[in-house]
Order: C-alpha cells, then structure tokens, then sequence
C-alpha cells in the first residue's frame, strides 16, 4: 500500500511539472506570437521585404533582439533620451554602422590653419534651422556618403548667409565626381576632401539638377558643369575644444564627424544624447545649432542624414560640455567649414 502511495505521489509530482512547463513554453509561445505581429507590423510600415522565409526569420531574431534593448534602455529612468523600433530594428549593430556610415577616419592634422572666428562673441543659443540656413532633412539610404551630405549641408548653410538664398545642392555629384583622392562615392570620405573638390571645381550644381539615386554612378560632366553656389575654400576648427566649436557653430553651420557605431544612436529617438560611444569616427554629420535643455543640459543640435524616421525629425541633441576634450562621440575633433 505504501508503495502505491509512493508511485502515486511521483505521479502527481510529474504532471505538475509537466503542467508548469507546459504553461511556460505555452506563455513563450504566445509572446513570441505578439511580438511576431509587432514585427510584421514593422515590416509593412517600413515597406521591407526579404528574399525567403530563413532570411525573415534570421531577421526576426535580430528585430527581437533590438526590441529588448530598446525597451531595457527606455526602462532607465537615469537616461535623458529615449530610442525608438525605428527602420534599423532589423540590422546587427555591424550590419548598421556598415550600411549607414562612411566617414573616413584619419589621424588629425598637426598643421596650422586660420580660424576665423577665435574673437567672436557666442550667443547663449543657436538654430540655423529658424534663420533660413538649413535644408530639409535627407536620407543617404544604404549609401556610405554621410560626408557628401555633411559637406553639403555645410555649404549650403555659407552660401544662404552669403547670398540670402537656400538652395538644396547635389551629394550625387560628390558621389559621382569627386572619386580621384580619398573620397570614394558610398565608400566614404572626408568632408575637407569634398571642399577641396568643390573649390577646385568652382562650385557645385543644384540637387534639382544632379539628383541623389545612393549609389555610385558615372560623373555627369554636362550636370557638373552647371555650377548654382560656390566656395572660396575650406578652414578647421582647432581639435579638441567645445570652446572653439561653439564659436564655429555660432557663425556658421559647421561639418563635424562622430562616433555613431553605437546601438543607442543606431535607435535614437529623442532627448539629449548622453549614451555610451567611443572616439573612432566614422560618421559625417553637421552641427546646426546649441542649446539648453529642459533640465539644464547642454547640447549640439546636429543634422543627420538618416531620413526623418530617425531621432527628433532627423536630427539628435548631443551633449555639449562634457569632460573629455574631444567632445561627446569625438564632434570637437575633426570640425571644419567651407568659406565664402
């Protein structure tokens, strides 16, 4: 009798186990379920499709992934931004910085060069944007040509406070033309390489003229020839010093590279950004603006090339006076502008 008793206790024993994984691996299921839905939500909406059923499962995994990040990062009540599911929820981190990067990281120059605006005074903010001196944002797409679009956007900004008119001019023509030094159409580039060019050039043609595809083609020489603005040359910002920045910023939108490999500016939403990144630059931006937020944090208001599903409309506030000399992600390091 005891040794039923004991059989049947096991028995009992067994089925709640059983009963508890299978309510377990039932739960999985049906979260799995949802955040599948999620995901072909994100799908439609970003117009994505993929070649076969292993491809779309390999990027679920990886969706799935980023979606915990995201959601773990927001759960940090310390942070002051908040990232977003945004068009690159589908991309590893390397397939990211990969795809959406393209500046050409170099040692800084140890010449010296003029810096124009050393004696300037600074007001306490700037936005390039309420004065006429940006465009639109654009979207470089899987083109690795952020310093065309940071070189640009520079040079339209000079050329609208010179000329009183903002014109939105070619990155395709960067792309397409100025491939004979280290600028390499979706390859990357420099942005002081791209001043250069459109200096020799003597000039750069309208975007209306020379429109962007996001990917390298065959220089237009007829559409290159048809010049709308043009600089007189190119000066540095002197490395390492917010200070200098500001001054720079204050006078002109600047072009500036940064560090933006990380998987919290990969998925940027909004807020000031204060994340973890490193000093490697790899990502050509331009600096449009600074300010003070909210609570008292200083930033760079920086134009992205990222379309405007990314951050604030396609922009991020950044830190600004932060300990390390080179600035948050490296912006004070490599700043230049193009003169006119």
């Amino acid at each position: 009798m005891e040794f039923i008793n004991q059989i049947k206790c096991i028995s009992l024993a067994l089925i709640l186990m059983l009963g508890a994984w299978s309510s377990e691996a039932t739960s999985r299921t049906l979260q799995d379920v949802s955040m599948y839905g999620r995901y072909e939500q994100w799908m439609a909406h970003h117009g994505r499709a993929y070649s076969s059923i292993d491809e779309k499962e390999s990027r679920f995994k990886i969706f799935k992934e980023n979606v915990a990040f995201i959601e773990s990062s927001n759960n940090d009540a310390s942070k002051t931004y908040k990232l977003s599911v945004n068009q690159f929820a589908d991309l590893t981190n390397e397939e990211f910085t990969a795809l959406s990067n393209g500046f050409k990281g170099h040692e800084c120059s140890t010449k010296t060069t003029s810096f124009r605006y050393g004696n300037v005074t600074v007001p306490a903010t700037m936005d390039w944007r309420s004065k006429g001196a940006v465009t639109p944002i654009k979207d470089q797409g899987q083109c690795g040509c952020c310093w065309a679009f940071s070189a640009v956007a520079a040079m339209e900004g000079i050329t609208q406070l010179t000329t009183g008119k903002l014109i939105s001019l070619s990155e395709q023509e960067l792309v397409d033309c100025d491939t004979s030094g280290e600028d390499q159409g979706c390859e990357g580039g420099l942005m002081d390489d791209a001043f250069e060019f459109i200096d020799q050039n003597h000039g750069l043609s309208t975007e209306a003229n020379y429109p962007y595809t996001g990917v390298d083609g065959t220089c237009n020489a007829q559409k290159e020839a048809s010049h709308a603005a043009s600089i007189t040359g190119h000066e540095d910002v002197p490395a390492n010093s917010e200070s200098a920045l500001l001054k720079a910023v204050a006078s002109q939108p600047i072009s500036v590279a940064i560090d933006a490999s990380g998987s919290d500016f990969q998925f940027y939403s909004s807020g000031v950004f204060t994340g973890t990144c490193g000093t490697s630059l790899d990502h050509g931006v331009t600096a449009v603006g600074y300010g003070v937020s909210d609570d008292g944090t200083n930033y760079w208001l920086v134009k992205n090339s990222w379309g405007t599903q990314w951050g604030e409309e396609g922009y991020i506030r950044m830190q600004r006076d932060v300990d390390a000399a080179e600035g948050l992600c490296g912006i004070a390091m490599a700043a230049s502008y193009p003169t006119a």
